[in-house]
């Protein structure tokens, strides 16, 4: 199992990002969370296979029809804890 840590930025807070993003990453079969940040960017963990992760990560630097993804800073990370994706509060 693949783990990254991501930080999204651009306007991707008031856009409906991370609703979207927890339905890719549940279609997908993947592990993790979503959440806003203080500083308008959008935190994110996921976990799972190769390419299912390969492919959340194209998915979000398009993000969903509303955003605008002009920075993605990823990094390894460990698998979380507890099945499933979910969005957490901001963080």
């Amino acid at each position: 199992m693949k783990a990254r840590l991501l930080r999204i930025e651009g306007r991707v807070q008031g856009v409906g990002y991370r609703d979207w993003m927890v339905k890719q990453a549940n279609r997908l079969g993947l592990q993790g969370w979503v959440r806003n940040r203080p500083d308008g960017s959008v935190q994110a963990l996921v976990a799972g296979e190769e390419g299912a992760v390969l492919t959340l990560l194209s998915a979000c630097r398009r993000g969903p029809m509303l955003a605008r993804v002009d920075l993605i800073d990823e990094s390894l990370a460990e698998p979380p804890g507890d099945p499933g994706f979910h969005r957490l509060p901001t963080g």
